[in-house]
Formats: C-alpha cells, structure tokens, sequence
C-alpha cells in the first residue's frame, strides 16, 4: 500500500526510537528508567477516596468542557497563581495536554496566511506533538535553535520578517522540555509584541510551571494580562501530571481568548474525550490544594542539589532551571544512550530524538535527557552511574 498523509516524514516516535534502540541489548546492571518523564513522587492521599465517593459518575457521560466545579477550581488557581481573573468561557478542560496542545493546530491554524503556507514556529528540540500538530494543520513546521548559544529558548529577534508575515502559532514551552529553561517576562514581551506584530497565537505549554529552582516562572498569561495585550494573543497549557504527581488521571486545561477557546471546543465536541466525572471531581480538589505541591517541589530541590553535585564539574552542564530533566552534553546521543544501557542498565533518551536536523544540524544530537522523577535512592544511584559512565 502506498503511504499517504500528513504524517509520513514524522518518523518513529521518540520512545519507539529508544526501544529499537536498546531492544535486544543486555542492560549492564539493574534496570533502571530514567528516559519518560512520569513523576514517581507521591499523589495526593485524598484522590481515592474522592474517586470512591463519586464512583457513580463513571455511569454518567460527562460534560466535554468541564464541570462547572473542576472550571471554578481551575480559574480559582489562575488567580492565585498568576493574579489572572478568567470567565469559564475563558477555559476548556483537556484529556491530558497532550491533547490540546495537538488540536491547537487544527482548530487555530489556517492553512494559508498572507497567501502562502501558514508557518507553525516551535522550539528546536521540541515536544514532539507540536509537529504533529503542524502538519495536521497543513502548516510548515519552522524549527528555532533552543541551544546554548540562544539560552535553550528560541531568539525571538532571529525570526526572519518573511516568516512572521505568515506565522499563525508559535509554540513555546516554559520550563523548557528537554533544557529546563524558563522564559523570563522580558522574554514573553517580546515574543507577545511580535505576536501582536504578525497576528498571531502563542501556544504557551506550562506543564512544569509548579517545578522550579528559585522563583515561580511567570506565565505568558500573566505577561500579556500586564502589557494590555489582546487577550487572543495567548493560550495557555496546564496539567496535574508534573505539578501534582498524577499523569493516569489525564487532566489538564487550556486558558485564554474566549474566540481561542470557543474554536477548540467546537473540535472537541466532535473529537474529544471529555474526563469522566469522578476524575473531574478529584481533579478539582487537586486544583484547589496547594500543601502537596509545595512538598513535592522540596523533593525536586532535593534532586537539583545532588544534580549540581554531581554534574557541577562537566564542562557545558547548565543547572535547569525548571521541570525535572537533565539535559546532559555527550559527543553522541545515541552512542552515549547505548553505553549506559549496556554498561549500567540506566535507560535514558537521546537529544537527537527530540530535535530536527536543520542545515545538517540536530541541536540535541549533543544531549541526552535524563529524567529525575524516580524515588531519591534510585535517582541518586543513576545519576552516579551515569557521571561515572560518560564522565569518570
């Protein structure tokens, strides 16, 4: 059969990849996971017995925008967090992120703007549903260097004019997936000034928002809510995944313009899948408590402290600044993802399959990501072996 579609030059996804990678190859000591971003940390102990009190709901469809209590909680934390007031029209509850971030694309994105192809901007590397998200859109996927040399962020000066003139999103992520980078608010005014320039949307996704060093990173929400900016400007992403230890609970949120937010719950009435209403239930307690995200940064301070330890020395490791990866300098991803599981057993991704080679260069061909979401102990005996490993 022959292959058709959008989708045919976005190769294997970044895990497949790591699993044809190491398939096969003996790991060299026990088997330990540092390659998938799914937080181990301890969950809220109130989420099961909410789940039981509201089981019922499970024989209920649910609402696809979100109950009006998980909406309150939600906009109730917007607040506190950023010191933006939002109307429910403002907010579309999401099956987890991921999903909102790829039906951006289609629901935002024309396919031509200024009569040519319409340019999605994203991040080089990048969280690989963005391209999709572009090519489903029938878009141009334009890849910005997010290296060393740029801060690990896209230099919003370095944009060509032509390529603005036909931008309808750019996607941004802060803290940053892989780097740990976070986006200052003098980095968000200038990427929200272009934005109001050229017309176009920001998709800012802040799914580690909750996860950071030294001070809460601020919001493109907040930025934009600051300068006056046309509320359209900016749509904002949010999970409980990172923030609250909860990845199987699938919930997360979009915010922004109301004509943003209205175009994709249009998509999602036709293709979305609504949580269902116990989910919806703890999801909105969980919005609402802040003590376990505070407990829970203590254990990632913990984690940035034994990294700067131990790394402190190679050159070109830059402590991040956010989430919870390192993204460590090697000569080669995958030759140095392959000596690790053959060697130690530890199992972590290389940069290469998060980046896209532009002008025969891959920004993560240089990097490996290495996640830190295990218990301490285990953290600590993989991020020893990897030091000594590629390092000693």
């Amino acid at each position: 059969m022959t292959e058709t579609g959008r989708f045919t030059d976005l190769g294997a996804y970044a895990f497949t990849r790591l699993r044809s990678l190491l398939d096969g190859q003996a790991p060299g000591g026990d088997p330990l996971s540092m390659s998938i971003g799914e937080p181990h940390h301890p969950f809220p102990d109130f989420v099961a017995e909410i789940i039981a009190r509201e089981i019922e709901g499970f024989g209920r469809y649910p609402p696809n925008d979100g109950t009006p209590e998980l909406l309150a909680a939600i906009i109730g934390w917007l607040v506190r967090r950023y010191g933006v007031a939002m109307a429910p029209d403002n907010v579309l509850t999401l099956n987890g992120t991921r999903e909102g971030l790829f039906a951006a694309g289609l629901a935002l994105s024309p396919v031509r703007k200024n009569g040519a192809q319409a340019a999605i901007l994203m991040p080089n590397p990048f969280y690989q549903p963005y391209l999709a998200a572009a090519r489903a859109a029938g878009a141009e996927p334009v890849f910005l260097p997010a290296t060393a040399a740029t801060g690990f962020l896209p230099d919003p000066g370095a944009i060509p004019e032509e390529t603005l003139a036909r931008t309808t999103l750019f996607y941004v992520c802060s803290p940053a997936n892989p780097q740990g980078a976070v986006a200052d608010a003098d980095w968000w005014r200038a990427v929200i000034t272009l934005a109001e320039r050229h017309d176009f949307r920001i998709i800012a996704d802040e799914c580690y928002a909750e996860i950071w060093r030294d001070a809460p990173p601020p919001g493109a929400l907040q930025v934009a809510a600051a300068m006056g900016a046309d509320p359209e400007r900016v749509l904002a992403f949010h999970s409980l995944s990172k923030r609250s230890n909860l990845p199987g609970l699938r919930s997360g949120f979009v915010a922004g313009g109301r004509a943003g937010i209205a175009a994709m719950r249009q998509l999602r009435a036709y293709g979305g899948a609504p949580l269902p209403l116990p989910l919806q239930a703890v999801a909105a307690r969980v919005w609402a408590d802040e003590a376990h995200v505070v407990e829970n940064r203590a254990l990632y301070h913990a984690k940035y402290a034994l990294a700067d330890e131990v790394f402190g020395d190679v050159p070109g490791y830059v402590a991040p600044q956010g989430g919870f990866f390192l993204w460590l300098p090697v000569e080669d991803s995958e030759a140095a993802t392959l000596k690790l599981w053959r060697e130690t057993g530890v199992r972590v991704l290389p940069g290469a399959y998060l980046g896209r080679e532009v002008d025969g260069l891959n920004p993560g061909a240089g990097h490996i990501r290495v996640a830190m979401v295990a218990p301490m102990q285990d953290v600590q005996r993989g991020l020893r072996l990897v030091a000594a490993c590629l390092y000693g």
